[in-house]
């Protein structure tokens, strides 16, 4: 596979699942009462800059990884076997939460609202990194 291949599915991995829990992310927000909405986007705009600084490090790093493979390489090495890791670890924890009913609908809105548009920038990210 040609190397600036893997950018792109790394911007896929990283944009459809950003994309899906904006969304989840704003229809939280839909049902949240007027009075807390102050806390909550603070508490977006709190998760947003932990996982923009946490993001651009990260993409950053696999950005060098891919631009320093060879031509052709396996799907595969898109990302290190930690990298791997941290993605199943990331769906299980977004599955596994989703069906704990205790986990109440204003941290869904606040951290989804954060996490997901994090996650899409740095699909973009990718992108405009492919050399």
């Amino acid at each position: 596979m040609n190397r600036k291949y893997l950018y792109v599915i790394a911007a896929v991995i990283w944009g459809i699942p950003g994309i899906i829990i904006t969304f989840k992310g704003i229809n939280a927000y839909g049902i949240q009462p007027s009075e807390s909405l102050w806390w909550l986007l603070l508490i977006t705009a709190a998760v947003l800059t932990a996982f923009f600084l946490m993001f651009r490090r990260i993409v950053n790093r696999y950005c060098e990884r891919i631009a320093s493979l060879p031509d052709k390489v396996m799907i595969w090495q898109t990302f290190p076997v930690r990298g791997w890791i941290l993605i199943v670890f990331m769906m299980g924890l977004g599955m596994t939460l989703k069906y704990i009913p205790e986990i109440p609908s204003a941290f869904t809105a606040a951290f989804n609202s954060g996490l997901g548009p994090m996650l899409f920038l740095s699909s973009v990210r990718f992108i405009s990194n492919m050399k």
